[in-house]
């Protein structure tokens, strides 16, 4: 018989990574730390392989546990949908407007899980300059908008806080003198809390490459040109070394959603915001 991956195992996994302890997820869902404890091994036994790493400065995912992070996320995502939206059918048309470093990641898998459940329902990612987006929800072409809290369109209906951590290119010297830095060329808070970190840490620093979009800052960390401030989602494995405390700490960074007046009571448009704020 084939092995099921139970739901609370999924969300108590998720929880822990994203606490970085087991004493503070076990604080965060009410259970005692040896109760999330075997939850963990339980998991574990499911999935075959070890899924998280143990160390004096907490908890993180080992490489499998990486891997189970996006599926952990879109099942989570859908099961709260599936709840909601039972026996309801779901037409219309939502425009969503994502910051790039959260588009090209696994909220843009779990709105086509959404549409593929809903063949009815029409939805528009984009994601643009802020002034673009901007643009596009003033005209009704975007109903809810997530990215930093300061260039949201609108208020926030909800915000949440995340990390930014050190990406470090592959054969990356973290102790190099100067260090080399790969930068989004635009303004930013990714670019400004890098840069500001160092300066504070009085590490010299050079700008090794420059680019526009994740997708070329993420190239050049591949090709190893230098250290990248990113959200953790972004980082892939090679990209993470054991020398990285040697960096300064990064701060957090403030996200939120702006959702369209007009739409409200919109259930597809309920849905879709349902779905953002399970996955982040």
């Amino acid at each position: 018989m084939p092995k099921d991956l139970e739901i609370f195992l999924l969300r108590s996994f998720v929880t822990v990574v994203r606490a970085g302890s087991i004493s503070r997820a076990a604080s965060i869902m009410g259970l005692t730390q040896p109760a999330l404890s075997q939850q963990m091994r339980r998991l574990e036994r499911a999935v075959g392989r070890p899924l998280l790493h143990r160390s004096a400065s907490g908890i993180s995912p080992t490489r499998a546990g990486e891997e189970l992070i996006p599926y952990a996320d879109r099942i989570l995502a859908l099961a709260a949908q599936a709840l909601a939206e039972t026996g309801r059918v779901l037409t219309g048309r939502c425009g969503i407007g994502l910051l790039e470093d959260l588009a090209a990641v696994r909220l843009s898998h779990a709105l086509a899980d959404l549409a593929q459940l809903h063949p009815g329902a029409t939805l528009e990612v984009l994601s643009l300059p802020d002034d673009a987006i901007r643009e596009a929800y003033d005209a009704g072409r975007v109903q809810l908008v997530l990215n930093e809290v300061p260039a949201l369109p609108g208020p926030p209906t909800w915000t949440l806080s995340r990390p930014l951590h050190w990406a470090v290119g592959r054969g990356v010297e973290v102790t190099a003198n100067p260090l080399p830095v790969v930068l989004f060329s635009h303004t930013c808070s990714w670019r400004t809390a890098a840069l500001k970190a160092l300066d504070h840490a009085d590490r010299p620093w050079r700008v090794a490459f420059e680019s526009n979009s994740l997708t070329g800052v993420l190239a050049a960390l591949r090709a190893g040109l230098g250290v990248a401030a990113l959200m953790p989602m972004n980082i892939e494995t090679t990209m993470t070394c054991h020398d990285a405390d040697a960096l300064p700490p990064l701060p957090a960074i403030e996200l939120g959603l702006a959702r369209h007046p007009r739409s409200a009571h919109d259930p597809l448009i309920d849905a879709v915001e349902t779905v953002l704020r399970h996955m982040m």
